[in-house]
């Protein structure tokens, strides 16, 4: 099953990385790093370590807000385009900014229409509350939760879940059918809290019930992608150190999912380029 944020290592080390760990595939994050964006340069590596591309991960983080201009639905046709030259079934994609009124108001709409138009699943990932002096600013609407939404296709992430104070297995719960794709890792807390920090530690490493999580999948015979994304960026170069963490994710995820057949299990892995 799943597989790994290599921060601060680039697109051929995660290619890299994720071979060396085991993993079955790979989940690309697009980046400024302009290899991230060209099906030419990321087919070569799927090809080179036989670790075909399971995933595109949408470039709507705050260090890839001009990627590919500034419009959210240019930015996720793109991110489209990019995933059927590469053969990747699931584009994922956060809520968007309050700010981006337009976007908001369309967002279940424009994911239905480019969804069936693509024939891609685009997964609408959990994000969190965002507080400032004890008040939530409501940075992303319609909700952090776009299992409060009218979309078919939902991406669970368990540290965010952890930012928003919530339980991952509640959610999953919650979502049914409708979760079609996992960012495996893990959050230092199951409650409401203070702190805006993502930690995405190794599974098994914090409070979220990780485990229960993966034990509901295969109990369902889940059959989309469990992605390790953990933060790496403590390992700095030593990739042998950042090796073992994404075999010890991967390990966890197979002991824990392994109710399900093997024909049931996509495991990839997930890359990050650096933000520093």
């Amino acid at each position: 099953m799943g597989t790994t944020s290599v921060l601060p290592r680039r697109l051929h080390d995660a290619f890299r990385l994720a071979a060396d760990a085991g993993f079955d595939g790979i989940e690309i994050m697009i980046t400024s790093d302009r290899d991230t964006h060209d099906p030419r340069v990321i087919g070569a590596l799927s090809e080179r370590y036989q670790m075909p591309v399971l995933s595109i991960h949408a470039p709507v983080l705050f260090f890839s807000t001009y990627v590919f201009g500034r419009n959210p639905r240019v930015k996720l046709e793109r991110s489209l385009a990019i995933a059927g030259a590469v053969g990747a079934r699931t584009v994922v994609v956060h809520p968007p900014y309050r700010w981006q009124r337009r976007t908001a108001a369309g967002l279940v709409e424009t994911v239905r229409e480019l969804q069936q138009r693509s024939g891609i699943t685009i997964a609408v990932e959990n994000m969190f509350p965002v507080t400032v002096r004890g008040r939530d600013t409501r940075a992303y609407a319609p909700d952090w939760n776009p299992g409060t939404l009218d979309i078919a296709a939902l991406t669970l992430d368990f540290s965010h879940a952890a930012l928003a104070g919530v339980s991952a297995l509640d959610l999953a719960q919650q979502w049914g059918d409708r979760l079609r794709h996992v960012h495996l890792c893990d959050g230092s807390t199951t409650e409401p809290n203070d702190r805006l920090l993502d930690e995405h530690l190794v599974p098994g490493r914090g409070a979220q019930p990780v485990v229960e999580v993966l034990r509901l999948l295969a109990d369902r015979r889940f059959d989309g992608a469990v992605i390790a994304e953990i933060n790496s960026r403590a390992c700095g170069v030593d990739d042998g150190q950042r090796l073992d963490w994404l075999r010890e994710t991967l390990a966890f995820a197979r002991r824990h999912t392994a109710g399900a057949s093997a024909d049931d299990q996509a495991a990839s892995a997930g890359e990050r380029a650096p933000t520093s």
